[in-house]
């Protein structure tokens, strides 16, 4: 269920990002599974944390743990029996969050780089209109050939920096690569030059037989900076400066995360049986969301130098597993904020009437 929902939301942002010319339309189920593949310690986090809960609840529930709690064993005792089941989850948490989740992402930038290391005319299909790159351009074309670097009639709607708009048609068109400059060279063709703004130059036309547009300055096979979130887990220890260590932070939090999840579902399971499960359901939906933007608030702090990675990973998660340990501790005992008090019996009690 868990799954279903999030490739659902995740569909919807790729083919938002396609929309938007960012992705590939073709390569749309690619980019979304590289990014189910990164969101996938999240859910199995989770998933975990519902699992227990609602595992726990029903056994309060159904008053199995009354035999439980009347054989001598308190809540704690569930602790060994819960972490056999959960510790290969944790595991492959910890090993998908600290190497599937930048590979997942960097696999995510070269598809997003490839498309936009393509020139405009390669971006644009046959019979649509498409804006370039730089959004001053607008391209149509009529039918290109087999390898796509050439287009026959060509149209092109171009607005200059000083606020020119120019019109260029052509009846052919080629893109050629000058000294690392991409060019789209025009045959045969025709540019209408509107007036300037400031009312210094006329509107003018113009018929050619050859004419260069240049389109883009950089070689397509140039390397392309990488995100952050696709930088190995081995480079961020390697390189400890603040925006790798705030990187990093989130990484081992986001599998430290998991263990505190285990505890505190094991602690906040107990509970009144009729009050039924809708309280542990919201509970754990605010706890999961609520500790999550904790640790994104707190990779941005270790990211600017605002507080260090290892006072932050201590004040965060180190006290959310002390207080789930305690609140453990608290329902195995039984404990109270005050000490009971033994009711009061009447002065004649027990004697016979």
């Amino acid at each position: 269920m868990l799954v279903t929902i999030v490739i659902t939301m995740l569909l919807i942002r790729t083919l938002g990002l396609a929309n938007r010319g960012r992705v590939d339309p073709e390569e749309i189920m690619l980019v979304l599974t590289y990014t189910v593949l990164g969101r996938m310690p999240t859910v199995l986090t989770l998933a975990l944390f519902v699992a227990i809960v609602f595992t726990l609840s029903r056994m309060f529930r159904d008053s199995e743990m009354v035999v439980w709690f009347s054989s001598g064993r308190g809540l704690a005792g569930f602790l060994s029996p819960v972490m056999r089941f959960a510790w290969p989850i944790l595991a492959v948490i910890t090993l998908m969050v600290l190497f599937v989740w930048p590979w997942a992402n960097g696999q995510t930038d070269d598809l997003r780089e490839r498309y936009e290391r393509r020139g405009d005319l390669e971006r644009i299909a046959p019979g649509q209109f498409q804006e370039s790159s730089s959004g001053r351009r607008v391209f149509f074309i009529d039918k290109d050939t087999a390898d796509g670097q050439e287009g026959r009639n060509v149209f092109i709607s171009n607005i200059e920096r000083d606020g020119t708009e120019s019109i260029t048609s052509a009846q052919s068109g080629r893109v050629e690569w000058v000294d690392n400059i991409q060019y789209l060279m025009l045959d045969n063709g025709q540019r209408l030059e509107q007036a300037s703004p400031d009312g210094t130059r006329g509107s003018r036309i113009s018929e050619f037989e050859s004419y260069g547009i240049q389109i883009a300055s950089t070689d397509p096979a140039a390397q392309v900076g990488r995100g952050l979130k696709a930088v190995p887990t081995w480079v961020l220890l390697q390189n400890p400066n603040r925006a790798y260590l705030g990187e990093l932070g989130w990484r081992i939090g986001m599998a430290w995360t998991a263990v505190n999840f285990v505890l505190l579902a094991l602690a906040a399971s107990a509970g009144n049986p009729r009050a039924g499960r809708s309280w542990n359901l919201a509970f754990t939906l605010f706890a999961f969301v609520f500790y999550n933007n904790l640790l994104n608030l707190g990779q941005g702090w270790v990211a600017t130098g605002l507080v260090g990675l290892v006072p932050f990973m201590l004040g965060l998660h180190g006290s959310v597993m002390a207080l789930c340990l305690l609140w453990l501790a608290k329902r195995h005992y039984n404990w109270g904020l005050w000490p009971r008090r033994s009711p009061r019996l009447p002065a004649n009690a027990g004697q016979p009437a």
